[in-house]
């Protein structure tokens, strides 16, 4: 029981910064009106919390503050006031659960305009007006601010920030539009054509655009790549029985609609191109990695003319007269590296850098296929739901079968998408199932491959350099690596 003596209170004073914006709502003279109430009715003040965050939840940092205060400091404080209910709460399930914890330790809630006795039941009908007319208004300002939104959007106008490549501007009547940012803008262009192309996967690109100077990270890059935006039309998004639709924007657009559709048609796998790479083998593959084994110099080399055409050989500089034809030292090294075998344990490596390089280079495409695997469900649940709503005949024959036709329409291209994505990538269970010790083998990659394969194969099995001489290459130190993951059987 408390003691005889002047209630003490702790007012609560609240105002988001919305709420100052827009309605004019000031602490002070929240704070104004709570002292005067307070020496009208002898309540001792203990203290004033200032809060500026809204009253959705109670998750506030001063009230949090005073609620661990109070739990500290038990039947110290008699009364939180504020001027109104929706000062204290916006939410009516919060509010009951607050009061009700409150009331546990002995503090009694109150607004000073909208006093209530809370111990009359009868009283909780008006708390819960006063606690739910606020929700409810800000519940219709969303909803005015969705609708408005949406259909500002269907007049072709961008809401809100602007994207990549955009910057926000105000003409002479105070309109609000997105104009195109240069060098942004160009940079995207290049993007965009380079993607047309099918040369480099996407995110070949974005590290390009990177380093030209675009800021976008990965993710942001390719919902970029995917936005009609870019080519002038707005995106509606499907709400209640509208379907989602594309719009003619009033902005001006950074690419053409043409590039746009090359770009989506290199994404969806059917125009990717592999990686360009040098066509042809130039004469001295090995120039570099060869050891005189005379003088131990590094050889070079060059051509000399025959009687009937040029001969390519690696030799030494001035001062030493080693030289062997390019093709004699091609031929013994591609012979020496049909001796390395792959073991079994590299190829269970091998089947695991396949999935991990594969799942890389096709991540595009099966984020897009999986965006079209869940269109595909949905229409075909529409269609589904139809069938039902005709079988309790809530919808009449005629009306079923015109929308199951757009439907099947909708869900016909869906599954040509799909298909085409399924032809052009190739499973990973169909590249596992290959022969990977074939295509480890050393000596076909050396000679079916461009020279950066070829010098990469060299590279990697002796990495200081080669020596080659009438007792073959058994001077050459071989790669660690290599010899237990290959068993070498010449």
């Amino acid at each position: 029981m408390k003691m005889n003596r002047e209630p003490v209170a702790d007012l609560y004073i609240r105002v988001s910064t919305d709420e100052q914006a827009d309605k004019g709502y000031s602490q002070r003279n929240q704070e104004e009106m709570l002292r005067k109430y307070c020496d009208n009715h002898s309540i001792e003040v203990r203290d004033i919390i200032y809060e500026d965050h809204s009253a959705k939840t109670f998750n506030r940092p001063e009230w949090k503050k005073l609620l661990h205060h109070l739990r500290k400091n038990r039947n110290k404080t008699d009364l939180i006031l504020f001027t109104k209910w929706d000062r204290f709460s916006r939410n009516a399930g919060d509010a009951y659960q607050m009061i009700n914890e409150l009331r546990d330790l002995n503090v009694e809630p109150q607004a000073i305009e909208q006093p209530l006795d809370l111990s009359i039941p009868e009283n909780k009908m008006m708390l819960a007006f006063y606690l739910a007319a606020p929700e409810v208004e800000n519940d219709r300002r969303a909803l005015n601010v969705f609708y408005g939104m949406r259909r500002a959007r269907k007049e072709g106008r961008y809401m809100g920030l602007a994207p990549v490549a955009y910057k926000n501007k105000v003409d002479e009547s105070g309109n609000k539009y997105i104009a195109p940012k240069e060098p942004d803008a160009s940079i995207l262009r290049w993007a965009f054509e380079q993607l047309a192309t099918g040369v480099y996967n996407t995110e070949q690109v974005w590290k390009k655009t990177k380093g030209k100077g675009l800021k976008c990270s990965k993710n942001a890059f390719w919902q970029v790549i995917r936005n009609p935006l870019y080519y002038g039309k707005i995106f509606i998004p499907k709400f209640k029985d509208e379907e989602s639709c594309l719009v003619q924007g009033q902005h001006e657009p950074i690419i053409t609609e043409e590039l746009f559709e090359k770009v989506q048609y290199v994404l969806d796998g059917r125009g990717r191109k592999y990686r360009s790479k040098i066509q042809t083998r130039s004469e001295f593959p090995l120039r570099g990695f060869l050891i005189c084994p005379k003088c131990g110099k590094i050889l070079t080399g060059s051509k000399s003319k025959g009687c009937t055409r040029y001969y390519a050989y690696y030799h030494c500089r001035k001062g030493c007269s080693y030289r062997i034809q390019t093709q004699e030292m091609s031929d013994a090294l591609e012979q020496e590296l049909q001796g390395y075998i792959p073991s079994e344990e590299i190829l269970d490596v091998f089947h695991v850098l396949i999935a991990e390089t594969y799942n890389d280079l096709t991540r595009d495409v099966q984020a897009y296929r999986r965006q079209v695997l869940s269109q595909v469900k949905d229409y075909e649940n529409r269609i589904a739901h139809i069938k039902d709503l005709l079988a309790t005949n809530k919808i009449d024959p005629s009306d079923y079968l015109e929308i199951k036709t757009r439907y099947s329409s909708s869900l016909e291209q869906l599954n040509t998408t799909l298909n085409s994505l399924n032809d052009k990538s190739p499973s990973l269970e169909t590249l596992l199932c290959r022969d990977i010790k074939s295509v480890m083998k050393l000596d076909k990659i050396f000679r079916n491959g461009n020279d950066e394969d070829a010098r990469a194969v060299i590279s990697m099995l002796y990495p200081e350099k080669i020596i080659y001489n009438e007792a073959g290459f058994g001077s050459s130190k071989v790669n660690a690596v290599i010899k237990y993951s290959y068993h070498y059987t010449v």
